[in-house]
């Protein structure tokens, strides 16, 4: 109860010093060039499984069946220099509490009571005039969607996209190899996780390739064991690769994964998904988009269902989206799954196969 208060006082605090030194006359690169902003995205779902809990299944985003209530609100501060950069995001909304819920506690002060609140808090120092080196929790580099419902082609998240991390705690590497061709390494805690789990660190790689103005290809990678110390070691290793292609008035997406973890007795699981995303613009303020996708995770390294039974889901959606004003934006989508086996919790519906149908209408605001 005593967090968020000491987090406002620091944020505050922040802010008058940004001012203050804005004020004093200085060289330009000690002048904090600090910008506040926020979010606040509000969202009503309808489940056709209609939970009894009224927390949705196996998704962060909308977290919540037949409710009123709040994705994500945040507020942040951003630093923007020559050779320094740096942003402190707090954070609140369902899709958080769902998100962090896996976030591990060994010990008196880990967990998720804190690392829940801090949605990124990172600084970050210019090595050379191509590379850029930060440290603290930040946005993962794996995926095509990402945290912010606004920056994503479709308001809710591929299930590929919700079972990789959103978010990673340690040291980026940033180099712009050339104008065409970036290359990122992480040296982080584990998967997604701020808190430890163990004594090992996980190592992260990504390449992004400007192939023409409307083409970007990538490549993505983790490597981490995410087995405690008490437990044998099992490496989890992620290969993904994706590419937009945005000419005008459209958007497509493709990204395809594929991953695997050692067993503790040997042996090798592995899981795969993919997601296709296509956007079109029909008024310069009218967005449809729509998404194709799967998920097959035989072994449950990132699923438990229940049963045990093997995670092989399908699900599409079509979506449109409208911004009402240069802040406002309106997002409408109904969204669909289908199953292998009876693995979804099902309130009046007893087609666990079948999977629930989703119906969510969305108004977020930029500050």
């Amino acid at each position: 109860m005593h967090i968020l208060p000491a987090l406002a006082f620091a944020v505050a605090t922040l802010a008058d010093t940004a001012t203050r030194d804005t004020l004093t006359a200085a060289p330009a690169d000690s002048i904090p060039a600090v910008t506040i902003g926020g979010f606040i995205d509000a969202y009503y779902a309808w489940d056709s499984g209609r939970p009894r809990s009224l927390d949705r299944a196996f998704t962060t985003q909308p977290a919540r069946h037949n409710e009123f209530n709040i994705n994500l609100a945040y507020v942040e501060l951003v630093l923007a220099q020559p050779r320094l950069r740096g942003r402190l995001a707090l954070q609140a909304g369902t899709s958080v509490q769902a998100n962090y819920a896996a976030e591990p506690r060994v010990g008196a002060v880990s967990g998720g009571d804190l690392s829940r609140l801090l949605q990124e808090a990172t600084v970050g120092v210019q090595l050379h005039r191509r590379a850029w080196l930060d440290v603290g929790t930040y946005f993962s580099h794996i995926g095509l969607e990402g945290w912010i419902s606004r920056d994503n082609p479709t308001y809710t998240r591929s299930l590929i996209a919700d079972y990789t991390p959103y978010y990673l705690s340690g040291a980026r590497l940033t180099w712009q190899v050339t104008p065409r061709l970036t290359a990122q390494v992480h040296l982080v805690n584990g998967w997604q996780n701020v808190s430890e789990t163990n004594a090992d660190k996980a190592l992260g790689t990504r390449l992004d390739w400007q192939v023409t103005p409307a083409l970007v290809v990538s490549w993505r990678s983790f490597v981490g064991n995410e087995q405690p110390d008490s437990a044998a070691t099992q490496t989890r290793v992620l290969q993904q690769v994706l590419a937009r292609w945005a000419p005008p008035g459209w958007e497509w997406s493709l990204v395809l994964d594929a991953g695997r973890q050692g067993r503790g007795g040997g042996g090798t699981d592995t899981w795969q998904g993919g997601a296709f995303i296509g956007r079109r613009a029909l008024t310069s303020t009218t967005w449809l988009s729509g998404r194709v996708e799967a998920l097959l995770d035989p072994d449950h390294i990132l699923l438990a269902t229940p049963g045990n039974q093997p995670f092989r889901t399908r699900s599409a959606s079509v979506g449109l989206d409208v911004q009402l004003e240069r802040r406002a934006l309106w997002r409408t989508e109904l969204r669909g799954f289908r199953s292998s086996a009876r693995i979804w919790p099902s309130g009046a519906s007893p087609d666990g196969a079948r999977g629930p149908s989703l119906l969510v209408t969305s108004l977020a605001i930029t500050l």
